[in-house]
């Protein structure tokens, strides 16, 4: 088991320092460079969860998660704020529960438009649209059954430097849960605290130095649907459910570099095939997770 981990986070560690070698971006919910014509991020990370028991049943589940996210912005036309992305997860199952078959693996591969636009004539008010045409399965062949076009909508209302609010829906087609609401607040009281209570990855940060900082993280919920094989004859969509809460600290090298190191607690987490076709639920666990960011 030991030479089966150190081969998953070598995998893992191996595919980061890969696709980081690639240009890229990842953007800040609200803060993006409106001056300049375009604007690059690259971000990467590789999150452990140890093996944990499942709940009323024999076995146990170990977990190993690494994602990557490219984006690229530029001004259309001079003028309008588009953004363009590519991301990348796959989740390692370690699965020792004999009574539901799960996966060796989720992979999820996404491609994905955005655009800024002023809402109406409202002062301080933008609208932005996103489209993210993406395969979900547990194979690098991704069938066209696993396709799904996600898209969000939402308002961004700055009234000050200070405070950003978001509010709109997410949309996705022949899931569990086909519309769900966005709603997010950023509040930057000074230059060394920050609250960003966003949808995809809520944190609260302070600035001890100019180059290291501690952070809260945490999620009230993560629900991922994926196409999987089953069996020999059919397959089904397995969700993964996941709540976590935790902290870390982070380390600034140069104006360039993020990295961040955390550790905290997941609870509630489950994987459940659709159609009852069975689940396991995970006893509540520990995860550890390395996250490094670039903005060239």
């Amino acid at each position: 088991m030991a030479i089966n981990l150190v081969k998953k986070i070598v995998f893992s560690l191996f595919m980061a320092i890969v696709v980081l070698t690639f240009p890229s971006l990842s953007i800040a919910e609200t803060e993006k460079d409106t001056e300049g014509n375009h604007y690059c991020e690259m971000e990467s990370s590789v999150k452990y969860e140890p093996r944990s028991g499942a709940k009323a049943q024999q076995g146990s589940i170990e977990i190993i998660m690494s994602d990557y996210l490219y984006k690229y912005g530029f001004k259309a036309f001079g003028k309008l704020p588009v953004e363009l992305s590519l991301y990348n997860r796959y989740t390692g199952i370690d699965s020792k529960v004999s009574a539901v078959n799960l996966p060796a693996r989720l992979i999820e591969l996404s491609t994905g438009i955005e655009a800024t636009l002023p809402f109406f004539n409202f002062n301080k008010t933008y609208f932005r649209v996103g489209v993210e045409p993406s395969f979900y399965s547990d194979t690098w062949d991704f069938p066209a059954s696993s396709f799904r076009i996600p898209s969000y909508y939402y308002a961004i209302y700055q009234p000050d430097p200070k405070w950003t609010f978001l509010c709109g829906v997410a949309v996705s087609p022949y899931t569990q849960d086909p519309v769900l609401p966005v709603l997010g607040v950023i509040y930057k009281p000074n230059d060394r605290l920050a609250f960003n209570i966003v949808p995809r990855r809520p944190n609260i940060t302070y600035a001890l130095t100019d180059k290291i900082s501690i952070f809260g993280e945490g999620s009230f919920a993560v629900n991922n649907e994926y196409e999987v094989k089953f069996d020999d004859t059919r397959t089904a969509v397995l969700r993964y459910y996941e709540t976590y809460l935790g902290g870390g600290i982070g380390y600034k090298p140069n104006k360039f570099i993020q990295t961040s190191l955390s550790v905290g607690g997941n609870f509630r987490r489950r994987l459940t095939y659709g159609d009852s076709l069975g689940k396991v639920d995970i006893k509540d666990g520990m995860y550890t997770e390395f996250r490094i960011e670039i903005k060239p």
